[in-house]
C-alpha cells in the first residue's frame, strides 16, 4: 500500500463514494459497463483495492466462510477484489488502450475480416462469466485509419472487460471501432456461453448466444453481407 493509499484510508470517505460524488456532479453514467477512469485520480486505485477487499472480507463472513482456519480461504477477499479491478472488471476502470491510426495511403476498399477474437466478460445479472468470440468486419475506404490486427483485441478486450450483457456489448464495440477506423462498412459478430445459463437457473450446457450489429455498407448491401457471414468460421 503506498502513502498516497493510507491518505485515503485516513479520510473516513471511502474512496468509491468520493468517485461517486464526481460522477454524479457532472452527471457522468456510470452504469455497469461504463468506463470510469476519467473520474478516478492517481493512487485512487490502490485505496478502492483495500475497500473493496474489505467490503467481500464482510461478504464472506455473512456467507459464514472461516478465512480464519481455513487456509484455502484466508486471502480470498484480497484476491477477489484484484480480480475484480485488474482484470475482470479492469475495463471499468483503465483508459482505452493506446491505438496508432495509419492512413490508408493504399487506398484500400476490400473486405477484411478479423477474428476469431476470444473474449470474456461476466454478465451484469449475475456476475457469472460470459465466454466467446468475437468476428469484425471491415470496408475500409480512402479516408480510412488503418490500425493494427493486435490493437482490435485489445479493444475488444476492453469493452466485454465490464459487466455486460451481450446485446450491448457488441453495441459499444461497434460504436468504437466505427469511431477509430471510419470505414465505409463495419460488421461485428459475437458468439458466446453465458454461465448464468450453465452454471445456475435452467443449467442448460448447449445454448449460446450470437447476435450482430451492421453498418454502413454491410446494413446496405445484402451481398456483402452474405460475403462476409460466408467467410466467418464459426
Amino acid at each position: 500500500m503506498n502513502e498516497q493509499s493510507l491518505s485515503y484510508r485516513a479520510d473516513h470517505t471511502p474512496v468509491s463514494e468520493r468517485i461517486r460524488a464526481r460522477l454524479m456532479r457532472d452527471g457522468a453514467r456510470f452504469h455497469a459497463n461504463d468506463n470510469i477512469a476519467s473520474y478516478i485520480e492517481p493512487g485512487e486505485l490502490d485505496a478502492l483495492l483495500d475497500e473493496v477487499s474489505q467490503r467481500m472480507q464482510g461478504v464472506l463472513e455473512s456467507l459464514v466462510i472461516d478465512t480464519v482456519s481455513d487456509h484455502n480461504s484466508q486471502d480470498t477477499a484480497r484476491r477477489v477484489a484484484k480480480m475484480y479491478l485488474q482484470e475482470v472488471f479492469g475495463g471499468r476502470y483503465t483508459p482505452a488502450p493506446s491505438v496508432t491510426e495509419f492512413p490508408n495511403v493504399s487506398h484500400l476498399n476490400e473486405l477484411m475480416i478479423i477474428g476469431p477474437i476470444a473474449v470474456r466478460s461476466a454478465c451484469s445479472h449475475h456476475l457469472c462469466p460470459v465466454m466467446g468470440k468475437v468476428w469484425i468486419g471491415v470496408m475500409p475506404n480512402q479516408h480510412s485509419n488503418l490500425i493494427g490486427l493486435s490493437k482490435y483485441a485489445r479493444l475488444a478486450s476492453w469493452i466485454m472487460s465490464r459487466p455486460q450483457i451481450q446485446e450491448e456489448a457488441v453495441v459499444q464495440l461497434a460504436e468504437l471501432l466505427q469511431e477509430k477506423v471510419q470505414p465505409d462498412g463495419l460488421a461485428v459478430i459475437m458468439e458466446a456461453d453465458h454461465f448464468c445459463m450453465q452454471w445456475r437457473g435452467v443449467k442448460d450446457n448447449n445454448a449460446r448466444m450470437i447476435n450482430s450489429v451492421m453498418h454502413g455498407s454491410f446494413l446496405k448491401d445484402p451481398a456483402l453481407r452474405r460475403e462476409f457471414l460466408s467467410l466467418i468460421k464459426r
